[in-house]
Formats: C-alpha cells, sequence, structure tokens
C-alpha cells in the first residue's frame, strides 16, 4: 500500500527554526481579523469556546480565516444556501442520489425507534420544546438543518449518575418507508456513569437523522453506530457529542448497507481533561456511495484523541469518502492527537476519497498527526499465504478479515463482534474475493 503520513509532532520547547508566517512561535494566530483582541466568545452553548463569535441563533461560527471553526452553525435552514455540490463539505457526495433530504421537507414517517435497556435506563419521547435538545450541538450543514426543522419528537435516552451498565442499550431504529424523513436521538451520560449504546439501522428509508450525545464530568461512554440497511435506503446522520470534564467517550461507525450513507460524527470537549477515540469500519459494494466525515474539536487544555477509519471496497463504482478534520484551538495546551484512514480496494472501478486536515492554533501540545493510505493488497502477504498451500481466493479473504478485524475488536462486546465479523462475511462471500 502507497502512505502518506505525518508523524506526530512533540511541540513546545523553544525551537531555533523560523516562524510560521502569522503566528507566533506558542502558535497564536497574528492575523488581523483577530489581532485587536476584539473576538468574543459566548458564555453558554454547545459552542460555547474562547474562539466562538456569538451567533444569532446561538452558536458560533468560529474564526473566520479558519476552515473548519469558521464553518457556519445554526438552528435554521434558511441560514444555509441551497446546495450545488460544489462546497467544500459537499464536493464528493453526489447531490442527486439525496432524495430530497436537501431539498424537501421532510415529512415522511421517521424509522420506528425500539429501546431494550438495563434496569435504570430512561427511555422518553418528547416534544421539541424537551430542554435537552441542543444541549449537544448545532447544525452544520443544510442537511442537518432540514431534519432539525421538520422532526416532530426526539428519542431521549439517559444512563443515570453514578451506575455503570451490565449490558448495552440496544436501540433499534427500523425503516419502513420511502419518503424523506427527519429522526432526532438524544443520548445523556450523567456524571461518573458507565454505559454502552448501540444504535442499529435496518430496513429502507431515505432519513436525516440528529443524534446528540452528552457526556457529563467523569461518564464513560461507548456509542456504536451500526448502518445495515436495505439497498434502497438513503441516510444522512449528524452526530454531535459534548465531553464533559475527565468523561471518555468511544465512538465506532460501522457501515455496511444502504444505497447512500454519509455520517459526520463531531466531539467537542466542553472541559479539560477528556480523552475522544473514533473508529469506523466500512465495506462498499457497487455503486454505494458511503462517506464519513469526522470532527474533533479541541477547545479545552490537555485532552486526547485518536481517530483510526478502516474501508474496503469491492465492485463497480463502489465510492467511499473519508474527511477527519482535527482542530486544535489557541487554548487547547497539552493536546494529544491523532487521526488515520486506511483504505483496501478489491476490485477494479472502485474510488476511495481520503483527506486528513489539521488545524493547529497553539504550538504547546503534546502531539499531534495524521496519516491516510490506500492501496491494493500487498503482494508479499499473499505470496506468504500462498506458499504455505492456502487458495489465492482464501488468502484474499483472510487479508480484508484481518485488516477489518482490528476495528471490530475495539467493540469489546463479544456478540456484537460476531455478529459484526458475520457481517464482514456477507460481504467477503458478495465478491469474488
Amino acid at each position: 500500500m502507497t502512505e502518506t503520513t505525518t508523524e506526530k509532532a512533540r511541540i513546545g520547547a523553544p525551537s531555533a527554526q523560523p516562524y510560521i508566517n502569522g503566528f507566533t512561535e506558542e502558535g497564536e494566530n497574528l492575523s488581523p481579523i483577530n489581532a485587536d483582541g476584539t473576538v468574543a466568545a459566548p458564555s453558554s452553548g454547545p459552542l460555547a469556546g474562547d474562539s466562538a463569535k456569538g451567533h444569532s441563533h446561538g452558536g458560533g461560527v468560529g474564526v473566520p480565516d479558519s476552515s473548519r471553526a469558521g464553518r457556519l452553525t445554526s438552528y435554521k435552514l434558511e441560514d444555509f444556501k441551497a446546495l450545488t455540490g460544489l462546497e467544500e463539505d459537499w464536493r464528493f457526495t453526489p447531490l442527486r442520489r439525496l432524495r430530497g433530504l436537501h431539498t424537501e421537507a421532510l415529512g415522511g414517517a421517521a424509522p420506528s425507534v425500539s429501546v431494550s435497556a438495563p434496569e435504570g435506563v430512561t427511555v422518553e419521547t418528547v416534544g421539541r420544546d424537551d430542554n435537552r435538545i441542543g444541549t449537544a450541538g448545532i447544525p452544520e450543514d443544510r442537511v442537518s438543518a432540514n431534519a432539525w426543522a421538520n422532526f416532530k419528537e426526539a428519542t431521549v435516552i439517559t444512563v443515570p449518575a453514578e451506575t455503570s451498565l451490565d449490558s448495552e442499550v440496544s436501540v433499534v431504529l427500523a425503516g419502513n418507508g420511502s419518503e424523506a424523513s427527519a429522526q432526532h436521538v438524544v443520548i445523556v451520560a450523567e456524571k461518573f456513569s458507565k454505559g454502552l449504546v448501540v444504535l442499529g439501522h435496518e430496513g429502507s428509508a431515505v432519513v436525516s437523522e440528529n443524534v446528540e450525545i452528552v457526556l457529563e464530568d467523569g461518564a464513560e461512554l461507548t456509542v456504536v453506530s451500526l448502518q445495515e440497511w436495505n439497498d434502497d435506503s438513503v441516510h444522512a446522520s449528524s452526530q454531535q457529542a459534548k465531553i464533559g470534564r475527565d468523561a471518555k467517550f468511544k465512538h465506532i461507525t460501522v457501515s455496511l448497507g444502504g444505497n447512500l450513507v454519509r455520517v459526520t460524527p463531531t466531539a467537542r470537549f466542553a472541559a479539560p481533561g477528556g480523552e475522544v477515540e473514533l473508529f469506523g469500519l466500512y465495506f462498499a459494494d457497487a455503486g454505494q456511495h458511503l462517506e464519513h466525515r469526522t470532527y474533533v474539536d479541541h477547545a479545552q487544555p490537555n485532552c486526547v484523541s485518536n481517530v483510526l477509519y478502516k474501508g474496503a471496497l469491492q465492485g463497480k463504482d463502489a465510492h467511499t469518502v473519508w474527511v477527519g478534520d482535527v482542530l486544535i484551538q489557541k487554548q487547547a495546551e497539552g493536546t494529544d492527537s491523532y487521526e488515520k484512514n486506511q483504505n483496501l480496494v478489491l476490485t477494479d472501478g472502485c474510488r476511495a476519497d481520503s483527506v486528513p486536515n489539521l488545524e493547529i492554533e497553539t504550538g504547546l501540545i503534546e502531539g499531534a498527526g495524521h496519516a491516510s493510505a490506500t492501496g491494493r493488497f500487498d503482494d508479499e502477504h499473499l505470496f506468504y499465504l500462498m506458499a504455505r498451500g492456502i487458495p489465492e481466493d482464501v488468502a484474499r479473504r483472510l487479508v480484508v478479515r484481518g485488516f477489518l478485524n482490528e476495528i471490530i475488536q475495539k467493540i469489546k462486546v463479544p456478540g456484537l463482534e460476531e455478529r459484526l465479523t458475520e457481517a464482514v462475511e456477507r460481504e467477503l462471500a458478495a465478491g469474488d474475493n
């Protein structure tokens, strides 16, 4: 595989190297836009922070000259321009296949929600006016804002404070329609709780979904988002997490089914000492479009993040997209961050786009880096296995299993790991590998 990588840089000590134009040695932005010190930060809200500017809809547009921090956020659909496909955030997405999620009123029936949870977990169906809605994030794109404008009710799942769950919370979102629809889910892990929530998407649907995840101080939460849709489904999901003091968040995305799936996991540190892990596995077949855009916002000091996504592609016009954004804000001293994406192309006619992005506004960090690799089978691996009597088709499957199994093992729930392993086997059986 051909790999381009940037090793983690240990930064902080004075250096004899020339400064980066426009920044001090400590990474302070000297842009004229911010040099007068008039940038104000809102005191509350999911996007509050030193680099956020006041916004008429409760959020912040961030630093105007920063490509990721300056993105528009708003609860109002009309604040987002109609999509053309030329936007940086949408240039890989085939808009014609969104089936109205970006243009229509989402009046269809949302996928049904059924929840199986251990004792103590509360599950509620609430209206739009519930004060927990909007605490973790604000829509960052037109499709998410359209879902916000059109959802009728939300499902709120709460893991009580100081509770350690002995089994997972299983949430099945089952689609049974083809009309464009909107869905909203809120997951709250209260102080010092520990839990696992599995969001299983299945059936047929055209749905734009907002998932809000709140980790209060000291909480430990794992969220698994599993996309096993039927082949005719279209799914856009914004999954935003707000990380409290010393909280630990693990998010695992597994995308296997659907015609077009676009998942955008976001993690924002709201207090120091947090840890975030974002893992992803995807397997695209002929004609499938599977897109994942991760974003980690280091807005607080002494936080750690690790992002690893791995994908496989087979069949004509199979297309995968991974865009990883990490922003280390000026006040986020002591940050340790790394992101990596790997893609394995199994047949001709596939396309894998991989774009890691890293923005650093302070030099006083523990480390930051990214890597991206896309390629075919390693001939040496195949030769090693075939030299020991393993047929080529079996050897190829072994390589793919080993490549993807690293993500499956991150879940650490035997039953769910077995289920995903079987799903990968079905994907492999569908091809000639």
